[in-house]
């Protein structure tokens, strides 16, 4: 096809191309994705043009085929479809918006209404806050758009009250006729815009839509995928967009909102809400065993890996494949039984969960094991919650996941299809990555945060729903009250056991970091964490158990799975932290051991096992004062010249980036399988390395 029977340019006004999205025969192909652009973004595209500076062209297919388009804008059309948008969807959604004041639909599904603030004085736009009501700013550039001249004896008529004066003066009065005369003009700019003709086939165009997009990086390969969806598989799209437009609403929901017929099942959960692209990430997992989504687009394509050539026949298969994984991930009875895993891992909300790639990757390898192993659905549930609760606390999939679902994919590639082949894998990979070190070493040394929302942390409150722990200082169960049906107005809240003003008076603890650390937080009644208030441990501890009345069998249990070590009212803050995250690792190896084995029953308190006393950590060096705030830290291999420094937060400060810990310090100091205790001296009159301090200990 030569190039003057491909396409040719045109000049539309924005004028032109508003009216033509107002009516319906500007329209968008299926191809194109929701509207994403920031408010901040329309208002820098309306100061562009304002200004008279170039702001790209546009493209459009000439096609009156509106089977495979959708309008812009929520209100009904006029006129049939003319024009499908190719390129430059966000500009002309923008545009649209602001000119006509229509509500546009976000990539969440919601209606949103964008407002645009204009300054005739400073001749600045901005999206509106309090700053911009005051009577200097036209509100709605909408209005300017309307009628100039309305709008303007508006404005200068506000402002003149707002001055409280009769009239502006004359050169004021001018200054803002002109710009916003100037502003009303923006509907004259001109678009230069890119028509291809009528006899360009679909094939053809989805390919130009990914190559603009495809400069600069516009694009991921999900939505490369969705676009070449549209083209060979247009119902399938459509499927993915629908399952997860509808995890947003009840099936109550999306009946008040007009669906026909009568919606009855929704994927809704407490979990998460999806977007097409969570969905296809399984679909490609489950049927194309594919955790790369660019290695999963050029197989759809159909490109030879050898040749690098398109082969129809390997894009049929490969199509055949997601087919079949969609038909599996997007069955509601796959889905609900799923769901029953997350909240067996001990996942009460969306809060809880923290990597949604892992809970992602679970459905897929859920859908294998019992689609293609044909595990009972009542053991599946159980191993598979096993593997989730590894997933999430190890941060499995918080580095390069694509790269590390790809190994996991490929574990259960050769297996025979028998039940106890996929369980044998799966619990392959828990027991390598939850290995008695990962318990006693790893998993203390990651609760050495503040992060509330952290894996290690929200595995301890999962842990506590598994056993079933009540709120500390209460009859109450933790899981009851995170249970995501429950809307109460105060429920349980995080409460400080070394209260922050103790902390800050008393002891001398400054930083909030140190103040807010994870292993200082017990959940508690939020009336109880009022009468609390800000009194040291030792005196508010035993008036509440008195006050409580509550027996020292029950405090035992509850002193166990809030992981307080004995004597704990009277420790050392440093001292007290480092043997409360040793414990609260323990307990959630407690609810792990549980969650693989469910009649196992915990032995609290005296029988249950205790960690051996371990080495104190870096911090706890710090705050004993074994290692003084400020000391400098030299290599002791003398491989570099590098100081670090001691800070007061109980970290190495090097280069002024701040580490946890020895071995992280080391290994940005380019020191890869160190041990970073050897590795570093304290320079004190005498250097002396840091395993050595710690091997002194410190006082309790």
């Amino acid at each position: 096809m030569f190039m003057a029977e491909t396409f040719g340019h045109h000049p539309w006004t924005v004028q032109d191309l508003v009216g033509g999205v107002a009516s319906g025969t500007v329209r968008l192909p299926d191809i194109q994705r929701p509207f994403v652009w920031a408010n901040a973004k329309v208002r820098d595209l309306v100061d562009s043009m304002y200004k008279g500076f170039p702001v790209g062209e546009l493209m459009f297919w000439e096609n009156t085929d509106e089977s495979h388009s959708r309008t812009i804008g929520s209100e009904p059309k006029t006129q049939h479809g003319s024009m499908q948008v190719i390129d430059g969807q966000q500009r002309l959604t923008s545009l649209y918006a602001v000119v006509k004041g229509a509500p546009v639909l976000r990539d969440d599904y919601l209606p949103d209404r964008i407002t645009i603030a204009f300054n005739p004085l400073t001749q600045r736009f901005e999206v509106p806050t309090a700053a911009t009501r005051s009577a200097e700013w036209v509100q709605d550039i909408r209005d300017v758009f309307d009628s100039p001249i309305k709008a303007r004896k508006a404005f200068l008529k506000r402002l003149a009250k707002a001055r409280e004066v009769d009239g502006l003066e004359p050169e004021d009065e001018e200054q803002i006729e002109t710009a916003i005369t100037r502003l009303g003009e923006v509907l004259n700019y001109e678009f230069q815009v890119v028509q291809l003709k009528p006899a360009v086939t679909r094939e053809t165009v989805a390919d130009v839509f990914v190559r603009i997009n495809s400069e600069g990086v516009k694009l991921s390969s999900t939505d490369f995928i969705l676009t070449w969806l549209s083209v060979f598989w247009e119902e399938g799209r459509t499927q993915m967009e629908d399952f997860a437009r509808a995890s947003r609403f009840t099936p109550e929901e999306m009946n008040r909102m007009g669906q026909d017929p009568t919606v009855r099942w929704t994927p809704k959960n407490a979990y998460l809400t999806l977007d097409p692209g969570n969905v296809l990430r399984v679909v490609v997992a489950v049927g194309n065993k594919r955790a790369q989504l660019q290695d999963a687009y050029n197989a759809l394509r159909g490109r030879d890996p050898r040749t690098r050539q398109i082969v129809k026949s390997l894009r049929e298969a490969e199509l055949s494949r997601l087919k079949d994984g969609q038909a599996r991930a997007l069955d509601p009875k796959h889905w609900d039984e799923f769901l029953k895993v997350i909240e067996r891992a001990g996942i009460r909300t969306s809060t809880m969960v923290t990597s949604k790639n892992a809970l992602l990757f679970c459905y897929a390898y859920w859908l294998i094991g019992r689609t293609e192993f044909h595990v009972p659905v009542d053991d599946l549930r159980e191993v598979m919650a096993r593997w989730y609760f590894m997933a999430q606390i190890t941060g499995r999939y918080s580095g390069s996941a694509e790269t590390r679902g790809q190994e996991d994919l490929n574990r259960f590639s050769g297996l025979s299809p028998r039940p106890e082949e996929f369980v044998k894998a799966i619990n392959g990979q828990i027991e390598t990555a939850l290995t008695d070190d990962w318990w006693r070493v790893t998993l203390p040394e990651d609760l050495h945060t503040s992060s509330m929302t952290g894996p290690a942390y929200t595995g301890y409150i999962a842990a506590l729903n598994i056993l079933d722990a009540d709120v500390l200082l209460s009859t109450l169960k933790v899981k009851d009250w995170i249970d995501p049906n429950r809307r109460p107005v105060k429920g349980i809240e995080k409460h400080h056991l070394f209260p922050k003003d103790h902390l800050r008076t008393a002891l001398g603890v400054t930083t909030t970091r140190q103040i807010n650390q994870v292993a200082n937080q017990a959940l508690v009644e939020w009336s109880d964490n009022i009468d609390i208030s800000n009194t040291a441990p030792a005196t508010y501890w035993p008036a509440q158990v008195e006050d409580k009345q509550i027996g020292s069998d029950r405090l035992a249990e509850q002193a166990w799975w809030h992981a307080l070590p004995e004597g704990w009212v009277g420790m050392g803050y440093s001292v007290f932290l480092e043997r409360r995250r040793r414990l609260i690792a323990d307990v959630t190896r407690e609810g792990f051991r549980k969650l693989a084995d469910p009649n196992y029953r915990p032995s609290p308190p005296a029988d249950a096992p205790r960690t051996e006393p371990a080495m104190p950590t870096f911090d706890a060096l710090v705050r004993s004062g074994v290692l003084p705030i400020g000391t400098l830290l030299t290599p002791a291999d003398a491989e570099t010249d590098s100081i670090a420094e001691v800070t007061e937060d109980g970290t190495i400060r090097l280069d002024d980036t701040e580490h946890r810990t020895p071995d992280l310090a080391a290994k940005a100091d380019g020191a890869e399988d160190v041990d970073g205790w050897t590795y570093w001296e304290a320079q004190f009159d005498e250097p002396i390395a840091l395993a050595e301090l710690r091997a002194a200990g410190y006082p309790d």
